[in-house]
């Protein structure tokens, strides 16, 4: 009889180092969680981990559909499930230009209609207040801007309707109503890509800018959604260094290592190959290396999940395909890319 994940995990239990044990002394140890598998996954998260990130339960459209209608429930359930467990809480997030709902950008819910901008940054206001104000004393850091620097070409920041509608200005304001509702909340800037020059210097100057101006920026978080192939460790170290430079703290805040590499687009594994297996522990083992040289700017690592059951890459960039990214596997039992993490956790003899 095939064991359950959780009857699997049980039994080796006894014989795993603990994650957030290994770490105590280095840094949080976060997963991305859902009103499910904070039942589901547990047995995983009670063993491994002391933080956790809602997924997408406290991005704008779940939480507040309707101008006045809100929907905690879910983020309730897993703010409650952390309390219980004493866990920590990173929030995530509270401006993106992705789930945000249309009604925020239009006036009187015409979507040919864009709202202005005074009604624009009233909206950003109201929803930050009362979100931010309700975790207060239990979400310890706020994802306050997400993925607002463009990826590509001259310009520093995204086209988006933030942006066009309220000026970049938007940002700053985002950080300074959410420190008005919780003075002591970290509050973080966060984003993909982190690690490529280009954007490292974007992100950089961005958050330089800001923090020139006085505005409560305490960190910036690297997203880490990265592959068996890109980035390289000198890239991670540069980016590192430079944000850190700048004083504030430095979090991983969605890391997965994708089996596959950027132009792969293959969908008939039902499997992950064992060199793609080898490969991800190589790489796990890299980027852990790297996070202990910069262990006293580093203050949090989250994974985009908890096993390879439950993956957001499983769905993106190519939909319905599998993947395996994390540090234990669809049985939630720990992979060898786990086992090199905990290796490198250890202090040498």
């Amino acid at each position: 009889m095939e064991q359950t994940p959780a009857a699997a995990t049980a039994a080796e239990t006894g014989a795993t180092p603990k994650l957030r044990e290994l770490f105590r002394e280095d840094w949080l140890v976060g997963a991305a969680v859902n009103r499910d598998t904070i039942v589901s996954h547990a047995d995983l998260l009670d063993v491994h981990f002391n933080s956790v990130t809602p997924e997408n339960e406290m991005k704008f459209a779940s939480l507040h559909p309707a101008e006045n209608v809100y929907a905690f429930d879910d983020a309730d359930a897993i703010v409650r499930f952390a309390r219980e467990r004493g866990m920590n809480v990173r929030g995530h997030t509270l401006v993106w230009h992705n789930q945000t709902p249309d009604w925020v950008f239009s006036e009187d819910g015409d979507p040919d209609r864009p709202a202005d901008r005074d009604t624009l940054l009233a909206r950003m206001k109201a929803h930050i207040d009362t979100v931010v104000r309700r975790y207060r004393g239990d979400v310890y850091a706020w994802d306050v801007v997400n993925e607002a620097v463009a990826d590509e070409g001259p310009d520093v920041l995204r086209d988006t309707k933030w942006l066009r509608i309220a000026g970049e200005a938007y940002i700053a304001k985002a950080f300074e109503y959410a420190h008005e509702a919780d003075p002591d909340a970290l509050l973080f800037y966060n984003d993909y890509n982190e690690c490529q020059p280009a954007k490292r210097e974007k992100i950089y100057g961005l958050v330089r800018s800001l923090l020139e101006r006085g505005v409560p920026v305490h960190g910036i978080g690297m997203q880490a959604h990265w592959n068996l192939f890109t980035p390289a460790p000198n890239d991670i170290r540069a980016a590192i260094e430079r944000y850190a430079s700048l004083g504030v703290q430095v979090q991983i805040t969605e890391m997965d290592v994708s089996v596959y590499g950027h132009e792969d687009r293959r969908t008939d594994l039902r499997e992950p190959t064992g060199e793609m297996l080898r490969l991800q522990e190589e790489r796990y083992r890299q980027f852990f290396a790297v996070f202990r040289e910069y262990r006293d700017v580093i203050s949090g690592v989250t994974f985009w999940g908890v096993a390879d059951d439950r993956t957001w890459l499983d769905h993106f960039p190519v939909r319905s395909r599998k993947d395996w990214p994390l540090l234990f596997d669809t049985r939630h039992r720990p992979k060898a890319a786990f086992r090199a993490v905990a290796e490198l956790a250890r202090p040498k003899p």
